[in-house]
Parts: C-alpha cells; sequence; structure tokens
C-alpha cells in the first residue's frame, strides 16, 4: 500500500490549502454546502442506528457504534470532494504560513465555507430529517422509531445544549478538531480510497465516543433538536454552543495540527512544490497554474 511520509503529508496539506484558498466564493459555497449535508447525514444516521439501545443495558457501546458510522461524513467530504470549515482550520493556516500573500483570501474561505457548512447542515435537519418524520417528535407513539429516535437526539442534544459549561464545551471543541484534522492529516498519506476511509475512520470515531464537539455536527443536532420541539432547547442555547464550538475548534485544529505539524516539518524549508517538482499557484479562477520551484525558505 503506497503512503505518504510525515513530511510529505506536510507539503501535500500546504498545496490543499492552497488550492481552497484559490476557490472562487461561489464554489467555497457550493461546496460547503455539501459538506453541512454530508455531516448532517451522518448526525442522522447515527442517531438513527443506535436509537433505542439503552444505556443500562449496552453501557456506552453505542457512542461507539455512534462514532464508526459517523465517519461516513468526513469520508464523504473527502472522497466525493466538499468544503468542510474544521478540516480547513488547519489547511488554510499551513498555506498562509508559507504563502503569507493568502491571509485575506484564507479568511474568505473560513466565512463563506461556515455559512455553507450551516445551510447544507440546516437542509437535512429540517427537510430530510424532521419533515420526513425519520427523527420522530414528542407525541410519536412509545416504541416506534419516531420515537426512539426522538428520544437518542434529544439525549444528544440536551447534553450539547444544555449540559455542558461553556468551558466544556470549548475543550471538548479543542479535542473534537484536533482528532478530526488528524484524520483529514492522515488521510493525505495514503494514495488509495481503502487507505483514505481507514486514516478516517478511528480518529473520528474517537472524538464521537469520548462526546467532543463539532461544530458542523451541532449544525446538525442542534437545529434538529429546535425543528423537532426537543423541550427546552432554544435558539439562543444553539448559538451559544456554535460559538464555543467554532472557537475551540480552531484552536485544536491551528495550535496542535497547523502549528506542531508546520514546526515540524515546513519550519524554514522550501516553498512545497508537486510532486513532480512544480509550485502549484491558485489563480483567482479556482484553477491552479504550475510554475518553476523556487528554491530556499519562505
Amino acid at each position: 500500500m503506497a503512503f505518504k511520509t510525515p513530511d510529505q503529508i506536510a507539503t501535500a496539506a500546504v498545496n490543499a490549502g492552497v488550492a481552497k484558498a484559490g476557490l472562487t466564493p461561489d464554489r467555497m459555497l457550493g461546496g460547503s454546502i455539501l459538506a453541512g449535508a454530508y455531516i448532517a447525514f451522518a448526525g442522522l444516521l447515527g442517531i438513527a442506528v443506535t436509537s433505542g439501545l439503552k444505556p443500562d443495558t449496552w453501557g456506552t457501546l453505542p457512542s461507539l457504534i455512534f462514532g464508526i458510522v459517523f465517519s461516513t461524513g468526513l469520508i464523504l467530504v473527502i472522497i466525493a470532494g466538499s468544503e468542510l470549515v474544521t478540516g480547513n482550520m488547519a489547511l488554510l493556516p499551513l498555506a498562509v504560513s508559507q504563502r503569507p500573500r493568502l491571509l485575506g483570501r484564507a479568511g474568505m474561505s473560513i466565512v463563506i465555507v461556515t455559512i455553507g457548512n450551516l445551510i447544507g447542515s440546516l437542509l437535512v435537519a429540517y427537510f430530510f430529517a424532521v419533515k420526513t418524520g425519520v427523527i420522530g417528535s414528542a407525541s410519536s407513539p412509545d416504541g416506534t422509531p419516531g420515537a426512539l429516535t426522538f428520544a437518542r437526539l434529544t439525549g444528544v442534544a440536551t447534553g450539547k445544549a444544555l449540559t455542558e459549561t461553556d468551558p466544556q464545551i470549548f475543550f471538548r471543541a479543542v479535542a473534537c478538531n484536533w482528532l478530526v484534522c488528524l484524520a483529514v492529516w492522515m488521510a493525505f498519506a495514503a494514495d488509495d480510497i481503502g487507505g483514505k476511509i481507514l486514516a478516517i475512520i478511528f480518529p473520528i470515531t474517537g472524538f464521537v465516543a469520548m462526546g467532543f464537539d463539532h461544530v458542523v455536527a451541532n449544525m446538525f443536532f442542534l437545529p434538529a433538536a429546535v425543528f423537532a420541539h426537543v423541550p427546552g432547547i432554544g435558539w439562543g442555547d444553539v448559538l451559544n454552543n456554535w460559538v464555543f464550538a467554532f472557537l475551540g475548534n480552531f484552536v485544536g485544529a491551528g495550535v496542535f495540527v497547523a502549528g506542531f505539524y508546520w514546526f515540524l516539518y515546513l519550519r524554514g524549508q522550501p516553498r512545497p512544490t508537486t510532486p513532480s517538482g512544480v509550485e502549484v499557484t491558485p489563480t483567482l479562477d479556482g484553477r491552479s497554474k504550475a510554475g518553476e520551484h523556487a528554491a530556499g525558505p519562505r
């Protein structure tokens, strides 16, 4: 099985960040709507397959199952191709570290992709979770699939919106995106689809099983709870969670992945190039053009 070494992953991550910063705003938005929907579908899948598994019988096993199936979201993002803000929180700072002129475009990408992720998540939460009846409601008859999924969503959303304190949300979000971006980082190491899937599954399963907070996942769980009229959860609770989860996710990606791997493999190194030895520079139409590699630290 072919794979990249960590220093080669760093080069690939920088080039990916450069390409993402070079996307046109419409492509940023379109790709991010898809990513938000993919993460939301994975969250809905996790709710569906773990509903009805009572803790007094199954213990914490449902969280493990939830994590495994939730990996579907990032698998779709990476293999099908789309824009996820939490992964970009590591790739864009790496790109800026090598090409500081991209700072403005990186900031624009974070804003646009966050908005697009929210649109995609809300789309699935409202139309495909609540309006389809998949998520159920408080009036669903006991023992029916709708009642079981509603109870599961209630437990997940109540924990994130009402039970966790603000510092808990922040630190859980830091740990979450450290693991999410490690999944993205390791996926760069594989040159085949099977390798990428394996690289993604274990870190994503880990963060979900430990109950950490992913801002885009919470863009699905918490609005779905509001749309389904889960008692006690309002938009103020939702926005509060998003703020602290976003900040924590940014720290987890920017410090523990982008920061440390820049320090280990990119600091003082020549500008990264493609495997053919040519430098990749984004154009404003979202495409890339190759130029001669310029030696020396950047």
